[in-house]
Protein backbone atom coordinates (compact mmCIF):
# COMPACT_ATOMS: atom_id res chain seq x y z
CA UNK A 1 0.00 0.00 0.00
CA UNK A 2 2.94 2.22 0.90
CA UNK A 3 4.64 1.69 -2.83
CA UNK A 4 1.32 2.32 -4.66
CA UNK A 5 0.25 5.18 -2.63
CA UNK A 6 3.68 6.48 -3.18
CA UNK A 7 3.23 5.63 -7.07
CA UNK A 8 -0.02 7.08 -7.06
CA UNK A 9 1.13 10.70 -6.04
CA UNK A 10 4.36 10.67 -7.43
CA UNK A 11 2.59 10.06 -10.96
CA UNK A 12 0.04 12.35 -10.48
CA UNK A 13 2.32 15.13 -8.86
CA UNK A 14 4.34 14.71 -12.83
CA UNK A 15 1.13 15.03 -14.32
CA UNK A 16 0.33 18.52 -12.35
CA UNK A 17 3.81 19.43 -13.51
CA UNK A 18 3.19 18.61 -17.02
CA UNK A 19 -0.10 20.22 -17.16
CA UNK A 20 1.43 23.65 -16.09
CA UNK A 21 4.55 23.32 -18.91
CA UNK A 22 1.65 22.80 -21.23
CA UNK A 23 -0.29 25.89 -19.77
CA UNK A 24 2.55 27.86 -19.86
CA UNK A 25 4.22 27.05 -23.36
CA UNK A 26 0.41 28.17 -24.54
CA UNK A 27 0.09 31.02 -22.75
CA UNK A 28 3.87 31.86 -24.16
CA UNK A 29 2.38 30.97 -27.55
CA UNK A 30 -0.65 33.25 -27.08
CA UNK A 31 -0.10 35.31 -29.35
CA UNK A 32 1.06 32.88 -32.24
CA UNK A 33 -2.50 30.99 -31.98
CA UNK A 34 -4.08 34.31 -32.11
CA UNK A 35 -2.19 34.96 -35.29
CA UNK A 36 -3.10 31.79 -36.46
CA UNK A 37 -6.78 31.87 -35.64
CA UNK A 38 -7.11 34.97 -37.32
CA UNK A 39 -5.59 34.37 -40.91
CA UNK A 40 -8.02 30.87 -40.73
CA UNK A 41 -10.68 33.31 -40.27
CA UNK A 42 -9.70 35.71 -43.01
CA UNK A 43 -8.52 32.67 -45.32
CA UNK A 44 -12.37 31.73 -44.53
CA UNK A 45 -13.77 35.16 -45.23
CA UNK A 46 -11.51 35.30 -48.90
CA UNK A 47 -12.40 31.86 -49.64
CA UNK A 48 -16.00 33.04 -51.50
CA UNK A 49 -14.46 35.43 -53.65
CA UNK A 50 -12.02 32.72 -54.68
CA UNK A 51 -14.36 30.55 -55.36
CA UNK A 52 -16.56 32.77 -57.49
CA UNK A 53 -13.82 33.67 -59.30
CA UNK A 54 -13.22 29.63 -59.86
CA UNK A 55 -16.57 29.57 -61.23
CA UNK A 56 -15.86 32.14 -63.81
CA UNK A 57 -13.73 29.71 -65.09
CA UNK A 58 -10.51 31.29 -63.55
CA UNK A 59 -7.69 28.39 -61.88
CA UNK A 60 -7.74 28.93 -58.20
CA UNK A 61 -4.01 29.36 -57.86
CA UNK A 62 -4.78 32.60 -60.27
CA UNK A 63 -7.84 33.99 -58.32
CA UNK A 64 -6.06 33.37 -54.43
CA UNK A 65 -3.19 35.71 -56.35
CA UNK A 66 -5.98 38.21 -57.60
CA UNK A 67 -7.23 38.56 -54.60
CA UNK A 68 -4.41 38.34 -52.76
CA UNK A 69 -2.86 40.87 -54.78
CA UNK A 70 -6.21 43.07 -53.35
CA UNK A 71 -5.52 42.44 -50.11
CA UNK A 72 -2.37 43.57 -50.11
CA UNK A 73 -3.32 46.63 -52.04
CA UNK A 74 -5.91 47.84 -49.36
CA UNK A 75 -2.89 46.86 -46.91
CA UNK A 76 -0.54 49.12 -48.25
CA UNK A 77 -2.52 51.86 -49.17
CA UNK A 78 -3.96 52.08 -45.30
CA UNK A 79 -0.52 52.00 -44.54
CA UNK A 80 0.42 55.05 -46.81
CA UNK A 81 -2.69 56.77 -46.34
CA UNK A 82 -2.48 57.19 -42.01
CA UNK A 83 1.34 56.83 -41.26
CA UNK A 84 1.51 60.42 -43.14
CA UNK A 85 -1.41 61.79 -41.62
CA UNK A 86 0.04 60.75 -37.89
CA UNK A 87 3.61 62.07 -38.76
CA UNK A 88 1.93 64.91 -39.48
CA UNK A 89 -0.03 65.86 -36.57
CA UNK A 90 2.47 64.61 -34.15
CA UNK A 91 5.06 67.05 -35.64
CA UNK A 92 2.27 69.83 -35.83
CA UNK A 93 1.36 69.71 -31.74
CA UNK A 94 5.16 69.43 -31.19
CA UNK A 95 6.19 72.60 -33.14
CA UNK A 96 2.71 74.45 -32.02
CA UNK A 97 2.34 73.55 -28.59
CA UNK A 98 1.91 77.05 -27.38
CA UNK A 99 -0.57 77.86 -30.11
CA UNK A 100 -2.32 74.97 -29.67
CA UNK A 101 -2.67 75.58 -25.69
CA UNK A 102 -3.51 79.40 -26.54
CA UNK A 103 -6.05 78.66 -29.03
CA UNK A 104 -7.91 75.74 -26.73
CA UNK A 105 -7.96 78.98 -24.00
CA UNK A 106 -10.00 80.64 -26.27
CA UNK A 107 -12.22 78.09 -28.03
CA UNK A 108 -15.80 77.91 -27.55
CA UNK A 109 -15.42 74.54 -25.50
CA UNK A 110 -13.83 76.21 -22.58
CA UNK A 111 -16.31 79.01 -22.91
CA UNK A 112 -18.63 76.39 -22.48
CA UNK A 113 -17.57 75.01 -19.84
CA UNK A 114 -16.68 77.84 -17.87
CA UNK A 115 -20.95 78.72 -18.75
CA UNK A 116 -21.36 75.70 -16.56
CA UNK A 117 -19.03 75.50 -13.88
CA UNK A 118 -18.87 79.68 -13.25
CA UNK A 119 -15.45 79.45 -14.17
CA UNK A 120 -12.86 78.87 -16.16
CA UNK A 121 -9.73 79.34 -13.86
CA UNK A 122 -8.84 75.84 -12.82
CA UNK A 123 -9.04 74.99 -16.44
CA UNK A 124 -6.60 77.24 -17.37
CA UNK A 125 -5.05 76.08 -14.24
CA UNK A 126 -4.40 73.08 -15.21
CA UNK A 127 -3.41 73.53 -18.75
CA UNK A 128 -0.47 75.88 -17.56
CA UNK A 129 0.01 72.71 -15.19
CA UNK A 130 0.39 70.38 -18.44
CA UNK A 131 2.41 73.08 -19.46
CA UNK A 132 4.96 73.08 -16.78
CA UNK A 133 4.92 69.54 -17.05
CA UNK A 134 5.83 69.76 -20.55
CA UNK A 135 8.76 71.70 -19.92
CA UNK A 136 10.46 69.35 -17.14
CA UNK A 137 13.27 67.62 -18.48
CA UNK A 138 13.10 64.58 -16.52
CA UNK A 139 8.80 64.15 -17.99
CA UNK A 140 10.19 64.95 -21.65
CA UNK A 141 12.40 61.70 -20.88
CA UNK A 142 9.81 59.77 -19.46
CA UNK A 143 7.62 60.80 -22.53
CA UNK A 144 9.94 59.79 -24.82
CA UNK A 145 10.68 56.37 -23.63
CA UNK A 146 6.64 56.16 -23.91
CA UNK A 147 6.61 57.01 -27.53
CA UNK A 148 9.45 54.62 -28.22
CA UNK A 149 7.07 52.19 -26.29
CA UNK A 150 4.68 53.32 -28.82
CA UNK A 151 6.80 53.18 -31.77
CA UNK A 152 7.94 49.90 -31.13
CA UNK A 153 4.06 48.19 -30.34
CA UNK A 154 3.34 49.99 -33.69
CA UNK A 155 6.14 48.21 -35.09
CA UNK A 156 5.38 45.14 -33.60
CA UNK A 157 1.46 45.37 -35.12
CA UNK A 158 3.19 45.91 -38.29
CA UNK A 159 5.24 42.83 -38.15
CA UNK A 160 1.86 40.88 -36.71
CA UNK A 161 0.08 41.81 -39.58
CA UNK A 162 2.88 40.71 -42.27
CA UNK A 163 2.67 37.30 -40.41
CA UNK A 164 -0.87 37.42 -40.34
CA UNK A 165 -1.11 38.51 -44.61
CA UNK A 166 1.70 35.63 -45.29
CA UNK A 167 -0.15 32.75 -42.92
CA UNK A 168 -3.34 33.98 -44.77
CA UNK A 169 -2.08 32.86 -48.31
CA UNK A 170 -1.02 29.73 -47.06
CA UNK A 171 -3.98 29.10 -45.30
CA UNK A 172 -6.35 30.17 -48.86
CA UNK A 173 -4.21 28.16 -51.18
CA UNK A 174 -4.21 24.81 -48.54
CA UNK A 175 -7.88 25.28 -47.63
CA UNK A 176 -8.98 22.50 -49.46
CA UNK A 177 -6.59 19.95 -48.60
CA UNK A 178 -6.51 21.17 -45.16
CA UNK A 179 -10.34 20.52 -45.08
CA UNK A 180 -9.24 16.51 -46.28
CA UNK A 181 -6.97 15.68 -43.67
CA UNK A 182 -9.28 16.94 -41.03
CA UNK A 183 -11.80 14.29 -42.27
CA UNK A 184 -9.28 11.71 -41.72
CA UNK A 185 -9.57 12.04 -38.14
CA UNK A 186 -13.25 11.36 -37.75
CA UNK A 187 -14.47 7.62 -38.46
CA UNK A 188 -15.49 6.82 -41.88
CA UNK A 189 -18.80 6.04 -40.62
CA UNK A 190 -19.01 10.01 -39.68
CA UNK A 191 -17.41 11.47 -41.96
CA UNK A 192 -20.01 12.64 -44.33
CA UNK A 193 -21.58 14.46 -41.54
CA UNK A 194 -18.45 15.83 -40.89
CA UNK A 195 -17.98 17.26 -44.12
CA UNK A 196 -21.18 18.73 -44.06
CA UNK A 197 -21.13 20.63 -41.16
CA UNK A 198 -17.31 21.18 -41.39
CA UNK A 199 -18.89 22.94 -45.47
CA UNK A 200 -21.31 24.71 -43.69
CA UNK A 201 -18.91 25.94 -40.52
CA UNK A 202 -16.27 27.71 -43.40
CA UNK A 203 -19.35 29.05 -45.78
CA UNK A 204 -21.37 30.68 -42.89
CA UNK A 205 -18.20 32.00 -40.90
CA UNK A 206 -16.72 33.00 -44.38
CA UNK A 207 -19.69 35.13 -45.54
CA UNK A 208 -19.48 36.16 -41.79
CA UNK A 209 -16.16 37.81 -42.01
CA UNK A 210 -17.21 39.15 -45.58
CA UNK A 211 -20.15 40.98 -44.19
CA UNK A 212 -18.17 42.34 -41.73
CA UNK A 213 -15.84 43.91 -43.41
CA UNK A 214 -18.51 45.31 -45.63
CA UNK A 215 -20.28 46.92 -43.06
CA UNK A 216 -17.00 48.35 -41.29
CA UNK A 217 -16.34 49.83 -44.66
CA UNK A 218 -19.59 51.63 -45.32
CA UNK A 219 -19.28 52.92 -41.97
CA UNK A 220 -15.82 54.17 -43.06
CA UNK A 221 -16.87 55.92 -46.19
CA UNK A 222 -19.93 57.73 -44.91
CA UNK A 223 -17.99 58.80 -41.59
CA UNK A 224 -15.62 60.17 -44.01
CA UNK A 225 -17.99 62.10 -45.61
CA UNK A 226 -20.10 63.15 -42.96
CA UNK A 227 -16.88 63.78 -41.20
CA UNK A 228 -15.62 65.82 -43.52
CA UNK A 229 -18.42 68.26 -43.99
CA UNK A 230 -18.60 69.12 -40.30
CA UNK A 231 -14.99 70.33 -40.20
CA UNK A 232 -14.07 67.57 -38.06
CA UNK A 233 -10.49 67.09 -37.45
CA UNK A 234 -8.23 64.71 -39.42
CA UNK A 235 -11.22 63.07 -40.97
CA UNK A 236 -9.51 60.12 -42.77
CA UNK A 237 -7.55 58.98 -39.38
CA UNK A 238 -11.54 59.10 -37.60
CA UNK A 239 -13.12 57.42 -40.31
CA UNK A 240 -10.31 54.74 -40.51
CA UNK A 241 -11.23 54.31 -36.27
CA UNK A 242 -14.82 53.95 -37.29
CA UNK A 243 -13.48 51.18 -39.39
CA UNK A 244 -12.01 49.45 -37.20
CA UNK A 245 -14.45 49.48 -34.58
CA UNK A 246 -16.89 48.28 -36.62
CA UNK A 247 -15.02 45.06 -37.25
CA UNK A 248 -16.50 44.41 -33.59
CA UNK A 249 -20.43 44.59 -33.86
CA UNK A 250 -22.42 46.08 -31.27
CA UNK A 251 -19.62 47.22 -28.86
CA UNK A 252 -16.87 47.92 -31.44
CA UNK A 253 -19.52 50.50 -33.51
CA UNK A 254 -20.38 52.27 -30.34
CA UNK A 255 -17.08 52.23 -28.58
CA UNK A 256 -15.63 53.85 -32.29
CA UNK A 257 -18.76 56.21 -31.70
CA UNK A 258 -18.08 57.25 -28.32
CA UNK A 259 -14.52 57.91 -29.20
CA UNK A 260 -14.98 60.09 -32.53
CA UNK A 261 -17.34 62.30 -30.52
CA UNK A 262 -15.34 63.04 -27.98
CA UNK A 263 -12.26 64.18 -30.20
CA UNK A 264 -14.74 65.95 -32.05
CA UNK A 265 -15.97 67.89 -29.00
CA UNK A 266 -12.69 68.73 -28.50
CA UNK A 267 -12.74 70.45 -31.63
CA UNK A 268 -15.88 72.51 -31.07
CA UNK A 269 -19.15 71.69 -29.10
CA UNK A 270 -21.49 72.31 -31.78
CA UNK A 271 -19.06 69.70 -34.32
CA UNK A 272 -18.99 66.85 -31.26
CA UNK A 273 -22.77 67.13 -31.04
CA UNK A 274 -23.35 66.95 -35.03
CA UNK A 275 -20.84 63.93 -34.37
CA UNK A 276 -22.78 61.75 -31.67
CA UNK A 277 -26.60 62.96 -33.69
CA UNK A 278 -25.04 61.58 -36.50
CA UNK A 279 -23.65 57.79 -34.92
CA UNK A 280 -27.13 57.34 -33.13
CA UNK A 281 -28.64 57.66 -36.19
CA UNK A 282 -26.22 55.36 -38.10
CA UNK A 283 -26.32 52.47 -35.26
CA UNK A 284 -30.14 52.41 -35.94
CA UNK A 285 -29.86 52.33 -39.93
CA UNK A 286 -26.53 49.66 -39.22
CA UNK A 287 -29.08 48.18 -36.89
CA UNK A 288 -32.37 47.62 -38.75
CA UNK A 289 -31.30 47.95 -42.32
CA UNK A 290 -27.92 47.70 -43.27
CA UNK A 291 -26.95 44.60 -40.91
CA UNK A 292 -30.02 42.57 -41.79
CA UNK A 293 -29.60 42.83 -45.54
CA UNK A 294 -25.53 42.63 -45.55
CA UNK A 295 -25.99 39.34 -43.00
CA UNK A 296 -28.98 37.76 -44.21
CA UNK A 297 -26.96 34.92 -45.31
CA UNK A 298 -24.52 34.41 -42.81
CA UNK A 299 -25.20 32.49 -39.37
CA UNK A 300 -27.15 34.82 -36.87
CA UNK A 301 -25.18 35.09 -33.33
CA UNK A 302 -27.80 35.98 -30.55
CA UNK A 303 -26.89 40.04 -29.87
CA UNK A 304 -26.28 39.28 -26.07
CA UNK A 305 -23.82 36.38 -27.00
CA UNK A 306 -21.64 38.75 -29.36
CA UNK A 307 -21.18 41.07 -26.45
CA UNK A 308 -20.08 38.11 -24.42
CA UNK A 309 -17.87 37.15 -27.04
CA UNK A 310 -16.36 40.20 -28.03
CA UNK A 311 -15.89 41.11 -24.44
CA UNK A 312 -14.27 37.54 -23.39
CA UNK A 313 -12.00 37.70 -26.61
CA UNK A 314 -10.94 41.45 -26.07
CA UNK A 315 -9.79 40.32 -22.03
CA UNK A 316 -8.19 37.38 -23.75
CA UNK A 317 -6.83 38.72 -26.80
CA UNK A 318 -7.23 42.39 -27.27
CA UNK A 319 -8.58 43.90 -30.24
CA UNK A 320 -8.03 40.66 -32.26
CA UNK A 321 -8.97 38.58 -29.69
CA UNK A 322 -12.46 40.22 -30.07
CA UNK A 323 -12.53 40.06 -33.68
CA UNK A 324 -11.65 36.08 -33.70
CA UNK A 325 -14.18 35.44 -30.96
CA UNK A 326 -17.41 36.07 -32.72
CA UNK A 327 -16.95 33.92 -36.00
CA UNK A 328 -16.05 31.34 -32.93
CA UNK A 329 -19.26 31.85 -31.45
CA UNK A 330 -20.85 31.50 -35.06
CA UNK A 331 -18.92 28.11 -35.40
CA UNK A 332 -20.10 26.79 -31.80
CA UNK A 333 -23.74 27.95 -33.15
CA UNK A 334 -23.50 25.49 -35.96
CA UNK A 335 -22.29 22.84 -34.31
CA UNK A 336 -24.83 22.70 -31.32
CA UNK A 337 -27.75 22.90 -34.57
CA UNK A 338 -26.22 20.59 -36.81
CA UNK A 339 -24.33 17.77 -34.16
CA UNK A 340 -26.15 18.00 -30.56
CA UNK A 341 -29.85 18.85 -30.92
CA UNK A 342 -29.91 16.50 -33.69
CA UNK A 343 -28.33 14.10 -31.45
CA UNK A 344 -30.69 14.96 -28.21
CA UNK A 345 -33.46 14.80 -30.57
CA UNK A 346 -32.42 11.31 -31.85
CA UNK A 347 -31.71 10.10 -28.00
Amino acid sequence: MRVRAFRIGFVGAIGVLLALFVGGIVGQLSTVILYIALALFLALGLDPIVSWLQRRGMPRWVAILIVFAFVIGIFIGLIATIVPIVVTQITEVVTNWEQIVADFQDSDLVAWIGSITGSTTWLSDSIAAIGDWFADPANIGALTGGILAVGAGIAGGFTGATIVLILTLYFLASLDAMKRYASRFVPASSRNGFVDVSQEITGSVGRYVIGQISLASVNAVLSLVFLTIIGAPAPILLAFLAFLGSLVPLVGTLTGAIIISLICLAASPATGLAAAIYYLVYMQLEAYVLSPRIMSRAVAVPGALVVIAAVAGGTLGGVLGALVAIPVAASLIIIVEKVIFPRQDAA
